[in-house]
C-alpha cells in the first residue's frame, strides 16, 4: 500500500507541474486565442466578448486554478473551437494512439528479442556481425524516411497494404489493423536496434556470472540456459527501455501519425497548439502525463516480477 501511495503522490505533483508549466507557455505562445475562433470578419467588439467569455481577459494563474477545480470533478473542460467536451475529443483520439503504441512495440520486441539473444549467445561470430550490420544500418535511417520507404515498398510497389487512412475496429479486425502495420513498422524498424543492443550488452553481462556456469555444467542445454537462466535477470534494462519508448509513444508519434493520416492523439494535440485551443491542450497534456506516471508504475512491478528479492525491505534493526 505504501508503493501504491507514493505512486499515487508522485502522479499527482507530476500532473500539477505539468498542467501548471503547460497553460503559462501556452500563454507566452504569439497570437490570439479570440482573434482565431472570431475569424477574419469579428470586429474588436467580437474579439472582445470571446476574450470574456474565455476569461483571457483574467489572470492566467486564475484561469488554471478554474481549470484545475474542474479537472478535479472530472471535467477537461470544452474545446474553444467545437464547443465539445474535451474528454470525448479524447477518449475518440486515444485508441488510435494506443494500438498503434502496442502494435508497434510488439514488432520490436519480435525484432529484439530473438536478435540480441542469437547475438549475445554468438557474440563476434558472423551471426553477431550481420545483425550488427543491420542494426546500424536501420539506425542510421530517420522515423520519418523508414515511414515513406515501407508506403513505397508494401504500399506502391507490392500493392498489400494502404499508404495511408485509418479503419475503425467495427468494419473488421483485418481491415483496422492493416491501417497499423506500416505505422508500427515505421517504428518498429527505428526501435528495436536500441533494444536489442541492451539486451545484448546484458545477457553477455551475465553469461560470465557463476550460476550460469553452474546451469552449464548441470548438462543443460544452450537454448535453456539462455531462455530460462540469462534472460530473465539481462532484461531490467530493456524494461526500462521499454517503458519509456512507450510512455514517449502515447503523445510523440506525431510524425508518424501525420504521414499515414492517423487521428491520434499526437495529432490532435498539434492541432490545438496551432489553434491555440488551450482546453484540448491541457486535456492531452493530463492523458500524457497519467500515461507515463502508469507506465513508469508498471515498469517497477516488473522489475518485482523478474527478481523477487526486491520485495524484500532493508532491515532497520541496529
Amino acid at each position: 500500500m505504501r508503493f501504491i501511495w507514493r505512486k499515487v503522490l508522485r502522479l499527482a505533483l507530476i500532473a500539477l507541474a505539468t498542467t501548471l508549466i503547460t497553460f503559462l507557455m501556452v500563454e507566452i505562445l504569439p497570437g490570439d486565442a479570440a482573434y482565431i475562433i472570431g475569424g477574419e470578419g469579428a470586429t474588436l467588439e467580437d474579439i472582445q466578448a470571446i476574450r470574456q467569455d474565455l476569461d483571457h481577459d483574467r489572470n492566467v494563474l486564475f484561469r488554471y486554478v478554474i481549470w484545475l477545480g474542474n479537472l478535479v470533478r472530472g471535467d477537461l473542460g470544452r474545446s474553444y473551437l467545437t464547443h465539445e467536451p474535451v474528454l470525448d475529443t479524447i477518449l475518440e483520439r486515444l485508441p488510435v494512439t494506443l494500438e498503434l503504441l502496442v502494435i508497434s512495440q510488439l514488432m520490436a520486441l519480435l525484432l529484439a528479442l530473438p536478435c540480441g539473444i542469437i547475438s549475445a549467445y554468438r557474440s563476434d561470430a558472423w551471426p553477431d556481425r550481420l545483425i550488427s550490420f543491420s542494426d546500424f544500418a536501420t539506425l542510421s535511417i530517420p522515423g520519418f524516411v523508414m515511414a515513406l520507404v515501407t508506403i513505397y515498398l508494401f504500399a506502391i510497389q507490392l500493392k498489400w497494404l494502404p499508404a495511408t487512412g485509418y479503419t475503425p475496429f467495427y468494419y473488421g479486425v483485418w481491415a483496422n489493423l492493416k491501417s497499423f502495420i506500416l505505422p508500427g513498422l515505421s517504428i518498429a524498424l527505428v526501435e528495436w536496434v536500441v533494444l536489442m543492443r541492451v539486451l545484448r550488452s546484458d545477457i553477455i553481462s551475465t553469461l560470465q556470472q557463476n550460476f550460469i556456469l553452474m546451469a552449464k555444467a548441470k548438462g543443460l542445454p544452450p537454448w535453456k540456459v539462455l531462455v530460462h537462466h540469462a534472460f530473465r535477470p539481462s532484461s531490467f534494462t530493456l524494461v526500462t527501455l521499454l517503458g519509456l519508448h512507450i510512455g514517449r509513444l502515447i503523445g510523440g508519434a506525431v510524425i508518424i501519425e501525420s504521414i499515414f493520416a492517423l487521428p491520434g492523439l499526437g495529432r490532435l494535440l498539434v492541432s490545438s497548439i496551432y489553434s491555440r485551443d488551450v482546453m484540448v491542450i491541457q486535456g492531452c497534456i493530463v492523458v500524457i502525463t497519467v500515461g507515463y506516471v502508469l507506465i513508469n508504475t508498471v515498469v517497477d512491478i516488473l522489475y518485482v516480477i523478474l527478481d523477487p528479492r526486491i520485495r524484500k525491505e532493508p532491515s532497520h534493526a541496529g
